[in-house]
């Protein structure tokens, strides 16, 4: 299995304030997969995101990503490891205002070794017209998929998504989800997307339902729906 996620547990504060987020998370995921987290706000899954995306450390429990423990890593390792593989894709886009759009993908490809070709992804992401064009001048849409670009150059092997339609409206929001389901179609890498919006589980290859901090329900999608099919 290439993530293995074994009964990760997180909690936050001391004392009487401390509130458990997250109770023993057990979960696999192929490479490839496109796999979407559901859960009303406060159920952990962004935080399980950021513990994948090594971002937080989880207080017990262990990951693997490809056979390699995450947990053994030092800081350093855990830096580098997250430069090669993984892609985070926000709500927030945090481009860098001064860059233009090309500028801004570039970012992503020096961190890897692999990189994929970056005309060939402006024209994968509808923004081969706007390269010159700087965050400003962009739509929220454009600035949305020049940050997917960003993630995914580095042709990571994880993308890492946390409400990455939350800040859109619908018609833009269906956009990027088709971007998404493109590059996971196109480049294979492995999607993982945190949502409360329940029609896009629709178009994931495994749906999880998470609530206050455990699992319940993984179930896998027989018939993956089109992104531009879905509604709500």
């Amino acid at each position: 299995m290439f993530l293995e996620i074994c009964q990760i547990k997180k909690s936050f504060g001391t004392g009487d304030s401390r509130v458990e987020v997250l109770k023993g998370i057990q979960l696999s995921v192929e490479k490839g997969e496109f796999c979407v987290l559901l859960g009303p706000s406060g159920s952990g899954k962004s935080t399980l995101l950021n513990i994948i995306g090594g971002i937080d450390r989880a207080d017990e429990g262990d990951i693997f990503i490809n056979g390699e423990r995450m947990a053994a890593m030092k800081e350093k390792q855990l830096t580098r490891y997250r430069r090669r593989h993984l892609g985070y894709i926000f709500q927030m886009y945090n481009l860098i205002p001064n860059l233009t759009v090309r500028e801004n993908i570039e970012v992503g490809a020096y961190l890897s070794e692999n990189p994929l070709n970056v005309d060939e992804l402006l024209h994968v992401l509808g923004l081969y017209d706007h390269r010159s064009k700087l965050p400003n001048q962009l739509s929220g849409g454009q600035q949305q998929r020049t940050a997917i670009g960003r993630a995914i150059v580095k042709n990571p092997d994880i993308l890492l998504c946390d409400e990455p339609t939350g800040a859109l409206d619908y018609q833009t929001s269906k956009e990027i989800l088709k971007l998404i389901e493109t590059v996971n179609h196109k480049y294979g890498n492995t999607v993982i997307m945190v949502t409360h919006n329940d029609a896009i589980k629709d178009m994931a290859d495994r749906v999880v339902r998470m609530r206050d901090g455990v699992i319940r329900s993984d179930h896998r999608n027989e018939h993956r729906m089109a992104a531009e099919d879905l509604e709500w």
